[in-house]
Protein backbone atom coordinates (compact mmCIF):
# COMPACT_ATOMS: atom_id res chain seq x y z
CA UNK A 1 0.00 0.00 0.00
CA UNK A 2 1.14 3.37 -1.10
CA UNK A 3 0.73 5.75 1.88
CA UNK A 4 0.72 9.86 2.18
CA UNK A 5 2.22 9.67 5.64
CA UNK A 6 4.28 6.98 7.49
CA UNK A 7 3.12 7.00 11.09
CA UNK A 8 6.53 7.61 12.06
CA UNK A 9 6.74 10.56 10.22
CA UNK A 10 3.43 12.05 11.35
CA UNK A 11 4.69 12.11 14.75
CA UNK A 12 7.90 13.72 14.09
CA UNK A 13 6.67 16.76 11.76
CA UNK A 14 3.31 17.28 14.87
CA UNK A 15 5.92 16.46 18.01
CA UNK A 16 2.93 14.57 19.16
CA UNK A 17 2.81 11.44 20.97
CA UNK A 18 1.15 8.24 19.79
CA UNK A 19 -1.74 6.15 21.73
CA UNK A 20 -2.15 3.17 20.97
CA UNK A 21 -0.64 1.12 18.19
CA UNK A 22 -0.87 3.40 15.17
CA UNK A 23 -1.37 1.92 11.58
CA UNK A 24 2.25 1.48 9.47
CA UNK A 25 0.75 4.93 7.69
CA UNK A 26 -2.32 6.85 6.45
CA UNK A 27 -3.42 7.26 2.74
CA UNK A 28 -4.97 10.70 3.71
CA UNK A 29 -6.42 13.27 5.79
CA UNK A 30 -9.62 14.69 6.51
CA UNK A 31 -11.05 17.43 8.64
CA UNK A 32 -14.41 15.79 7.88
CA UNK A 33 -16.03 13.35 9.42
CA UNK A 34 -19.07 12.94 6.71
CA UNK A 35 -16.68 12.50 3.72
CA UNK A 36 -13.77 10.64 5.33
CA UNK A 37 -12.48 7.63 3.64
CA UNK A 38 -10.86 4.14 4.98
CA UNK A 39 -7.27 4.44 5.77
CA UNK A 40 -6.85 8.26 6.60
CA UNK A 41 -5.95 10.38 9.61
CA UNK A 42 -9.16 12.46 10.91
CA UNK A 43 -7.95 15.88 12.13
CA UNK A 44 -10.27 17.08 14.56
CA UNK A 45 -9.86 20.48 14.47
CA UNK A 46 -12.13 23.73 16.57
CA UNK A 47 -13.76 25.71 14.14
CA UNK A 48 -15.52 28.85 14.30
CA UNK A 49 -18.53 27.18 14.59
CA UNK A 50 -17.99 23.19 15.17
CA UNK A 51 -15.22 21.08 17.41
CA UNK A 52 -13.74 18.17 15.31
CA UNK A 53 -12.99 16.37 18.39
CA UNK A 54 -17.53 16.20 19.11
CA UNK A 55 -17.06 14.22 15.73
CA UNK A 56 -14.48 11.73 16.53
CA UNK A 57 -16.70 8.41 16.84
CA UNK A 58 -18.38 9.35 13.72
CA UNK A 59 -15.41 9.79 11.87
CA UNK A 60 -13.90 6.22 13.24
CA UNK A 61 -16.85 4.76 12.16
CA UNK A 62 -16.40 5.95 8.46
CA UNK A 63 -13.53 4.14 8.25
CA UNK A 64 -10.37 6.73 10.17
CA UNK A 65 -7.56 4.80 10.32
CA UNK A 66 -6.32 7.54 13.53
CA UNK A 67 -7.30 10.36 15.41
CA UNK A 68 -5.45 13.65 15.62
CA UNK A 69 -6.45 15.97 18.49
CA UNK A 70 -5.68 17.68 21.39
CA UNK A 71 -4.17 16.81 24.75
CA UNK A 72 -6.81 18.55 26.81
CA UNK A 73 -9.43 17.01 24.91
CA UNK A 74 -8.14 13.44 25.92
CA UNK A 75 -10.16 12.92 28.69
CA UNK A 76 -13.18 13.34 27.07
CA UNK A 77 -12.08 10.84 24.12
CA UNK A 78 -10.99 7.95 26.81
CA UNK A 79 -13.83 5.56 25.69
CA UNK A 80 -12.53 5.37 22.21
CA UNK A 81 -10.15 2.36 21.92
CA UNK A 82 -8.59 3.70 18.76
CA UNK A 83 -5.15 4.46 17.36
CA UNK A 84 -4.48 8.42 18.16
CA UNK A 85 -1.52 10.97 17.82
CA UNK A 86 -2.01 13.38 20.55
CA UNK A 87 -1.06 17.36 20.52
CA UNK A 88 -1.16 20.50 21.96
CA UNK A 89 -3.10 21.97 19.34
CA UNK A 90 -4.80 20.29 16.41
CA UNK A 91 -4.73 23.28 13.81
CA UNK A 92 -0.97 23.82 15.20
CA UNK A 93 -0.30 20.21 14.19
CA UNK A 94 -1.91 20.30 10.72
CA UNK A 95 0.65 24.12 10.00
CA UNK A 96 3.78 21.91 11.30
CA UNK A 97 3.13 18.52 8.98
CA UNK A 98 2.13 21.26 5.67
CA UNK A 99 5.19 22.53 6.43
CA UNK A 100 6.88 19.48 6.75
CA UNK A 101 5.03 18.19 3.22
CA UNK A 102 6.96 21.10 1.58
CA UNK A 103 10.17 20.46 2.89
CA UNK A 104 10.24 17.17 1.74
CA UNK A 105 8.44 17.88 -1.85
CA UNK A 106 10.49 18.30 -4.94
CA UNK A 107 7.18 19.57 -6.51
CA UNK A 108 7.49 22.92 -8.88
CA UNK A 109 5.08 25.04 -6.95
CA UNK A 110 2.74 27.88 -8.13
CA UNK A 111 0.93 30.16 -5.83
CA UNK A 112 -2.58 31.68 -7.45
CA UNK A 113 -4.47 34.85 -5.58
CA UNK A 114 -6.21 37.78 -7.15
CA UNK A 115 -9.74 39.39 -6.74
CA UNK A 116 -11.35 37.55 -9.86
CA UNK A 117 -10.81 34.52 -10.65
CA UNK A 118 -8.48 32.66 -8.54
CA UNK A 119 -9.90 28.78 -8.24
CA UNK A 120 -10.84 28.73 -12.02
CA UNK A 121 -7.12 29.74 -12.66
CA UNK A 122 -5.91 26.98 -10.19
CA UNK A 123 -8.19 24.14 -11.58
CA UNK A 124 -7.03 25.20 -15.07
CA UNK A 125 -3.61 24.66 -13.98
CA UNK A 126 -4.56 21.20 -12.91
CA UNK A 127 -6.00 20.31 -15.98
CA UNK A 128 -3.34 21.26 -18.03
CA UNK A 129 -0.14 20.68 -15.85
CA UNK A 130 -1.27 16.85 -16.19
CA UNK A 131 -0.21 15.80 -19.39
CA UNK A 132 3.09 16.67 -17.87
CA UNK A 133 3.55 15.06 -14.51
CA UNK A 134 1.52 14.32 -11.59
CA UNK A 135 -0.40 17.36 -10.01
CA UNK A 136 -1.37 18.22 -6.51
CA UNK A 137 -3.79 21.09 -6.14
CA UNK A 138 -6.16 22.13 -3.56
CA UNK A 139 -9.93 20.81 -4.17
CA UNK A 140 -12.52 23.38 -3.79
CA UNK A 141 -11.17 26.96 -2.63
CA UNK A 142 -9.07 25.90 0.20
CA UNK A 143 -7.29 29.22 0.62
CA UNK A 144 -7.72 30.22 3.78
CA UNK A 145 -5.50 29.93 7.51
CA UNK A 146 -6.86 25.84 7.17
CA UNK A 147 -7.25 25.44 4.06
CA UNK A 148 -3.87 25.56 2.83
CA UNK A 149 -1.98 23.71 5.49
CA UNK A 150 -4.37 21.01 4.83
CA UNK A 151 -3.63 21.15 0.69
CA UNK A 152 0.07 21.50 2.02
CA UNK A 153 -0.18 18.43 4.27
CA UNK A 154 -2.32 16.35 1.45
CA UNK A 155 0.69 17.23 -1.35
CA UNK A 156 2.29 13.14 -2.14
CA UNK A 157 5.81 13.60 -2.26
CA UNK A 158 5.57 11.90 -5.31
CA UNK A 159 4.30 15.46 -6.89
CA UNK A 160 5.78 17.13 -9.77
CA UNK A 161 3.62 19.98 -9.87
CA UNK A 162 1.66 21.72 -6.63
CA UNK A 163 -0.85 24.38 -7.33
CA UNK A 164 -2.56 27.01 -4.24
CA UNK A 165 -4.87 29.07 -4.55
CA UNK A 166 -4.16 31.29 -1.55
CA UNK A 167 -6.94 34.30 -0.18
CA UNK A 168 -7.65 36.87 2.10
CA UNK A 169 -10.02 38.75 3.25
CA UNK A 170 -8.08 41.40 5.30
CA UNK A 171 -4.54 42.53 4.93
CA UNK A 172 -1.58 40.65 6.64
CA UNK A 173 -3.67 37.13 5.74
CA UNK A 174 -1.49 36.25 2.68
CA UNK A 175 1.92 36.61 3.89
CA UNK A 176 1.63 33.42 6.83
CA UNK A 177 0.05 31.45 4.25
CA UNK A 178 2.43 32.13 0.83
CA UNK A 179 5.09 31.63 2.97
CA UNK A 180 4.33 28.18 4.25
CA UNK A 181 3.50 27.68 0.08
CA UNK A 182 6.63 29.10 -1.01
CA UNK A 183 6.03 28.77 -4.17
CA UNK A 184 8.25 29.13 -7.33
CA UNK A 185 5.58 30.82 -9.60
CA UNK A 186 3.55 33.25 -7.82
CA UNK A 187 -0.04 34.36 -10.13
CA UNK A 188 -2.37 37.80 -9.37
CA UNK A 189 -4.95 37.19 -11.74
CA UNK A 190 -6.16 40.45 -11.49
CA UNK A 191 -6.84 43.56 -8.78
CA UNK A 192 -10.78 44.17 -8.18
CA UNK A 193 -13.20 45.95 -5.79
CA UNK A 194 -13.59 42.59 -3.90
CA UNK A 195 -13.86 42.89 0.25
CA UNK A 196 -14.02 46.06 0.02
CA UNK A 197 -15.93 46.67 3.09
CA UNK A 198 -12.27 45.70 5.06
CA UNK A 199 -10.55 48.52 2.86
CA UNK A 200 -10.36 51.56 2.59
CA UNK A 201 -9.25 51.54 -0.56
CA UNK A 202 -8.29 49.39 -4.04
CA UNK A 203 -4.87 50.57 -3.28
CA UNK A 204 -5.09 48.41 -0.30
CA UNK A 205 -6.68 45.30 -1.71
CA UNK A 206 -3.00 45.54 -4.16
CA UNK A 207 -1.23 45.95 -0.99
CA UNK A 208 -2.79 42.51 0.35
CA UNK A 209 -2.46 41.03 -2.76
CA UNK A 210 1.07 42.32 -3.41
CA UNK A 211 1.96 40.08 -0.07
CA UNK A 212 2.31 37.11 -2.21
CA UNK A 213 5.60 38.33 -3.36
CA UNK A 214 6.99 37.79 0.02
CA UNK A 215 6.56 34.35 0.12
CA UNK A 216 8.56 33.96 -2.98
CA UNK A 217 11.05 31.38 -3.83
CA UNK A 218 14.60 32.58 -4.60
CA UNK A 219 15.14 32.99 -8.11
CA UNK A 220 11.21 32.92 -8.40
CA UNK A 221 8.76 34.34 -10.34
CA UNK A 222 6.02 36.37 -10.76
CA UNK A 223 3.31 36.67 -13.43
CA UNK A 224 1.14 39.61 -13.49
CA UNK A 225 -2.11 40.72 -15.61
CA UNK A 226 -0.50 43.55 -18.10
CA UNK A 227 -4.58 44.61 -18.82
CA UNK A 228 -5.00 45.55 -15.22
CA UNK A 229 -4.61 49.19 -14.11
CA UNK A 230 -2.61 48.07 -11.16
CA UNK A 231 0.33 46.22 -12.73
CA UNK A 232 2.68 49.01 -12.55
CA UNK A 233 2.08 49.18 -9.05
CA UNK A 234 2.45 45.47 -8.45
CA UNK A 235 5.79 45.47 -10.47
CA UNK A 236 6.53 47.83 -8.42
CA UNK A 237 5.55 46.36 -5.47
CA UNK A 238 7.51 43.16 -6.35
CA UNK A 239 10.61 44.62 -7.20
CA UNK A 240 10.73 46.35 -3.52
CA UNK A 241 10.03 42.39 -2.48
CA UNK A 242 13.27 41.45 -4.39
CA UNK A 243 11.59 39.65 -7.29
CA UNK A 244 13.75 39.66 -10.03
CA UNK A 245 11.59 37.96 -12.49
CA UNK A 246 8.68 39.45 -13.03
CA UNK A 247 6.46 38.24 -16.48
CA UNK A 248 3.03 39.47 -17.39
CA UNK A 249 0.08 38.09 -19.31
CA UNK A 250 -2.98 39.39 -20.79
CA UNK A 251 -4.05 41.40 -23.98
CA UNK A 252 -1.52 44.12 -23.82
CA UNK A 253 0.86 44.69 -26.42
CA UNK A 254 3.67 44.26 -24.26
CA UNK A 255 2.57 40.70 -22.26
CA UNK A 256 4.68 38.48 -22.40
CA UNK A 257 2.36 36.13 -22.64
CA UNK A 258 -0.11 37.79 -25.28
CA UNK A 259 -3.68 37.19 -26.02
CA UNK A 260 -3.38 38.57 -29.49
CA UNK A 261 -7.44 37.77 -30.58
CA UNK A 262 -10.15 36.05 -29.11
CA UNK A 263 -13.37 34.01 -31.14
CA UNK A 264 -16.05 33.85 -28.14
CA UNK A 265 -18.61 31.64 -28.46
CA UNK A 266 -21.14 30.61 -26.96
CA UNK A 267 -19.55 27.25 -25.03
CA UNK A 268 -16.27 27.65 -25.73
CA UNK A 269 -13.56 30.36 -27.28
CA UNK A 270 -11.14 30.18 -29.94
CA UNK A 271 -7.76 32.15 -28.94
CA UNK A 272 -4.58 32.98 -30.38
CA UNK A 273 -1.75 33.21 -27.88
CA UNK A 274 1.78 34.88 -28.35
CA UNK A 275 4.56 32.95 -26.68
CA UNK A 276 8.35 33.69 -26.79
CA UNK A 277 7.49 34.83 -30.61
CA UNK A 278 4.98 32.04 -31.68
CA UNK A 279 1.28 31.91 -32.20
CA UNK A 280 -0.71 29.32 -31.12
CA UNK A 281 -4.29 28.64 -32.07
CA UNK A 282 -5.99 27.43 -29.10
CA UNK A 283 -9.45 26.17 -28.39
CA UNK A 284 -10.53 26.83 -25.01
CA UNK A 285 -13.55 24.49 -23.77
CA UNK A 286 -15.30 27.05 -21.86
CA UNK A 287 -16.74 30.40 -22.85
CA UNK A 288 -15.78 33.70 -21.68
CA UNK A 289 -13.24 36.24 -22.09
CA UNK A 290 -12.12 36.25 -18.64
CA UNK A 291 -11.74 32.38 -19.26
CA UNK A 292 -9.11 33.29 -21.66
CA UNK A 293 -7.26 35.56 -19.49
CA UNK A 294 -7.20 32.73 -17.00
CA UNK A 295 -5.76 30.27 -19.45
CA UNK A 296 -2.87 33.05 -20.71
CA UNK A 297 -2.18 33.11 -17.00
CA UNK A 298 -2.14 29.16 -17.06
CA UNK A 299 0.14 29.12 -20.10
CA UNK A 300 2.64 31.50 -18.59
CA UNK A 301 3.04 29.37 -15.56
CA UNK A 302 3.61 26.04 -17.97
CA UNK A 303 5.86 28.12 -19.56
CA UNK A 304 7.58 28.96 -16.25
CA UNK A 305 8.12 25.69 -14.15
CA UNK A 306 8.95 24.09 -17.43
CA UNK A 307 6.21 22.24 -18.44
CA UNK A 308 5.03 21.26 -21.72
CA UNK A 309 3.40 23.64 -23.48
CA UNK A 310 1.96 22.56 -26.56
CA UNK A 311 0.37 19.53 -24.28
CA UNK A 312 -1.38 22.60 -22.01
CA UNK A 313 -2.75 23.80 -25.07
CA UNK A 314 -4.21 20.82 -25.86
CA UNK A 315 -5.78 20.53 -23.08
CA UNK A 316 -7.84 23.41 -22.75
CA UNK A 317 -9.77 22.20 -25.80
CA UNK A 318 -11.15 20.27 -22.97
CA UNK A 319 -11.38 22.17 -20.39
CA UNK A 320 -15.18 22.84 -18.33
CA UNK A 321 -16.25 25.07 -15.96
CA UNK A 322 -16.60 24.08 -12.70
CA UNK A 323 -20.08 24.11 -10.15
CA UNK A 324 -20.40 27.19 -9.31
CA UNK A 325 -17.87 28.99 -11.56
CA UNK A 326 -19.86 28.81 -15.09
CA UNK A 327 -20.80 25.28 -15.41
CA UNK A 328 -23.40 24.53 -17.83
CA UNK A 329 -26.30 22.31 -17.29
CA UNK A 330 -29.01 21.52 -20.46
CA UNK A 331 -32.47 20.79 -18.97
CA UNK A 332 -35.55 19.07 -20.50
CA UNK A 333 -38.32 21.62 -19.81
CA UNK A 334 -41.47 20.10 -21.92
CA UNK A 335 -40.42 18.77 -25.33
CA UNK A 336 -37.29 20.85 -25.48
CA UNK A 337 -34.70 22.67 -23.30
CA UNK A 338 -32.78 25.25 -21.18
CA UNK A 339 -29.68 26.48 -20.23
CA UNK A 340 -28.48 26.53 -16.58
CA UNK A 341 -25.36 28.90 -15.99
CA UNK A 342 -23.92 28.22 -12.61
CA UNK A 343 -22.29 31.22 -11.09
CA UNK A 344 -23.41 30.62 -8.07
CA UNK A 345 -20.11 30.73 -5.54
CA UNK A 346 -19.18 34.16 -6.01
CA UNK A 347 -19.00 38.01 -7.00
CA UNK A 348 -18.08 41.15 -7.04
CA UNK A 349 -18.23 43.60 -9.74
CA UNK A 350 -15.39 42.44 -11.85
CA UNK A 351 -17.02 38.82 -12.20
CA UNK A 352 -20.32 40.61 -12.01
CA UNK A 353 -19.39 41.70 -15.46
CA UNK A 354 -17.72 38.81 -17.08
CA UNK A 355 -20.82 36.63 -15.98
CA UNK A 356 -22.98 38.96 -17.95
CA UNK A 357 -20.75 38.43 -20.95
CA UNK A 358 -21.00 34.99 -21.05
CA UNK A 359 -25.14 35.32 -20.94
CA UNK A 360 -24.45 37.82 -23.51
CA UNK A 361 -22.85 35.57 -25.97
CA UNK A 362 -25.41 32.60 -25.39
CA UNK A 363 -27.87 31.60 -27.71
CA UNK A 364 -31.29 30.90 -26.54
CA UNK A 365 -33.48 28.69 -28.52
CA UNK A 366 -36.96 29.16 -30.20
CA UNK A 367 -38.79 31.82 -28.04
CA UNK A 368 -36.51 31.38 -25.24
CA UNK A 369 -34.62 34.89 -23.24
CA UNK A 370 -31.21 35.63 -21.66
CA UNK A 371 -31.97 35.47 -17.80
CA UNK A 372 -29.65 37.60 -15.62
CA UNK A 373 -30.55 36.10 -12.28
CA UNK A 374 -28.48 38.09 -9.72
CA UNK A 375 -27.84 38.27 -5.78
CA UNK A 376 -26.46 40.36 -3.77
CA UNK A 377 -22.44 41.05 -3.59
CA UNK A 378 -21.14 40.88 -0.18
CA UNK A 379 -18.55 42.65 1.64
CA UNK A 380 -18.96 46.15 -0.40
CA UNK A 381 -19.20 47.87 2.44
CA UNK A 382 -20.12 51.55 1.90
CA UNK A 383 -19.50 51.36 -1.90
CA UNK A 384 -22.60 48.69 -1.83
CA UNK A 385 -25.35 50.73 -3.19
CA UNK A 386 -23.30 52.22 -5.90
CA UNK A 387 -21.43 49.43 -7.00
CA UNK A 388 -24.66 47.15 -7.67
CA UNK A 389 -26.24 50.03 -9.31
CA UNK A 390 -23.88 49.98 -11.88
CA UNK A 391 -24.48 47.06 -13.23
CA UNK A 392 -27.70 48.58 -14.72
CA UNK A 393 -24.85 49.99 -17.45
CA UNK A 394 -23.04 45.95 -18.42
CA UNK A 395 -26.78 44.93 -18.69
CA UNK A 396 -27.90 47.31 -21.05
CA UNK A 397 -24.79 47.34 -22.99
CA UNK A 398 -24.76 43.09 -23.07
CA UNK A 399 -28.56 43.85 -24.45
CA UNK A 400 -30.47 41.71 -21.37
CA UNK A 401 -34.28 42.37 -21.04
CA UNK A 402 -34.94 40.03 -18.45
CA UNK A 403 -33.13 40.32 -14.80
CA UNK A 404 -34.36 38.56 -11.82
CA UNK A 405 -32.85 39.97 -8.68
CA UNK A 406 -33.05 38.83 -4.84
CA UNK A 407 -31.34 41.00 -1.57
CA UNK A 408 -31.47 44.13 0.18
CA UNK A 409 -28.84 45.38 -2.40
CA UNK A 410 -29.45 44.41 -5.23
CA UNK A 411 -32.80 46.63 -4.84
CA UNK A 412 -30.49 49.74 -5.98
CA UNK A 413 -29.73 48.06 -8.89
CA UNK A 414 -33.90 47.80 -9.65
CA UNK A 415 -34.33 51.43 -9.84
CA UNK A 416 -31.46 51.75 -12.33
CA UNK A 417 -33.09 49.27 -14.80
CA UNK A 418 -35.03 51.36 -17.76
CA UNK A 419 -38.74 50.16 -17.90
CA UNK A 420 -37.76 47.74 -21.50
CA UNK A 421 -36.07 45.78 -18.98
CA UNK A 422 -38.37 43.05 -17.67
CA UNK A 423 -36.83 43.34 -14.19
CA UNK A 424 -38.12 41.76 -10.81
CA UNK A 425 -36.96 41.89 -7.46
CA UNK A 426 -37.52 39.47 -4.44
CA UNK A 427 -36.26 40.27 -0.54
CA UNK A 428 -35.24 36.71 -0.81
CA UNK A 429 -33.34 34.04 -2.17
CA UNK A 430 -36.48 31.40 -1.79
CA UNK A 431 -38.87 33.37 -3.89
CA UNK A 432 -36.63 34.34 -6.24
CA UNK A 433 -36.11 30.25 -6.66
CA UNK A 434 -39.66 29.46 -6.51
CA UNK A 435 -39.96 32.08 -9.26
CA UNK A 436 -37.48 30.75 -11.55
CA UNK A 437 -38.77 27.38 -11.19
CA UNK A 438 -42.58 28.33 -12.28
CA UNK A 439 -41.31 30.72 -14.82
CA UNK A 440 -38.96 30.01 -16.56
CA UNK A 441 -39.27 28.97 -20.01
CA UNK A 442 -38.73 26.45 -22.93
CA UNK A 443 -35.55 27.92 -24.60
CA UNK A 444 -34.31 30.31 -22.57
CA UNK A 445 -30.65 30.88 -20.68
CA UNK A 446 -30.63 31.44 -16.99
CA UNK A 447 -27.21 32.56 -15.73
CA UNK A 448 -27.70 32.54 -11.81
CA UNK A 449 -24.66 34.91 -9.49
CA UNK A 450 -24.70 36.27 -6.13
CA UNK A 451 -22.06 35.84 -3.35
CA UNK A 452 -21.75 32.52 -1.85
CA UNK A 453 -23.76 33.54 1.87
CA UNK A 454 -26.68 35.06 -0.36
CA UNK A 455 -27.40 31.16 -1.23
CA UNK A 456 -28.24 31.19 -4.71
CA UNK A 457 -27.30 27.36 -4.76
CA UNK A 458 -30.65 26.91 -3.77
CA UNK A 459 -31.91 28.29 -7.01
CA UNK A 460 -29.59 26.12 -9.05
CA UNK A 461 -30.21 23.07 -6.92
CA UNK A 462 -34.44 24.11 -7.27
CA UNK A 463 -33.79 23.95 -11.28
CA UNK A 464 -31.96 21.13 -11.41
CA UNK A 465 -34.07 19.15 -8.59
CA UNK A 466 -37.39 20.26 -11.38
CA UNK A 467 -36.20 19.86 -14.83
CA UNK A 468 -33.96 16.19 -15.71
CA UNK A 469 -30.41 16.68 -17.04
CA UNK A 470 -30.17 16.14 -20.52
CA UNK A 471 -28.01 13.23 -21.54
CA UNK A 472 -25.20 15.93 -22.80
CA UNK A 473 -25.44 17.95 -19.52
CA UNK A 474 -22.64 17.20 -16.96
CA UNK A 475 -20.24 20.11 -18.07
CA UNK A 476 -18.76 20.30 -15.06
Amino acid sequence: MTFLWKSEDLLAAMAGRPVGTLPAGITGISIDSRTIQPGEAFFAIKGDRVDGHDYASIALANGAALLVVNEAKLPALGRLTVPMIVVEDVMAALVKLGLAARARSQARIIAVTGSVGKTTTKEMLRHVLEPSGEVHAAVASFNNHWGVPLTLARMPATAHFGVFEIGMNHGGEITPLVQMVRPHVAIITTIAPAHLGNFNSIDEIADAKAEIFLGLEPGGEVLLNRDNAYYDYLVAKAQAAGVQHIHSFGQHAHAAFRLAEFDGGADHSTIWAVIEGETHEIRVGAPGLHIAENAMAALGAVRLVGADLDAAADALAALQAVKGRGARHRLAIGASSLTLIDESYNANPASMRAAIAVLAAAHPTGAGRRIAVLGDMLEMGSHSAELHAELAGPLMAAGIEHVWLAGKDMAALKTELPDTMTAIHFPTTEELAAYAVSEVQPGDVLMVKSSLGIGFGKIVKALLDTYPPMDDTARR
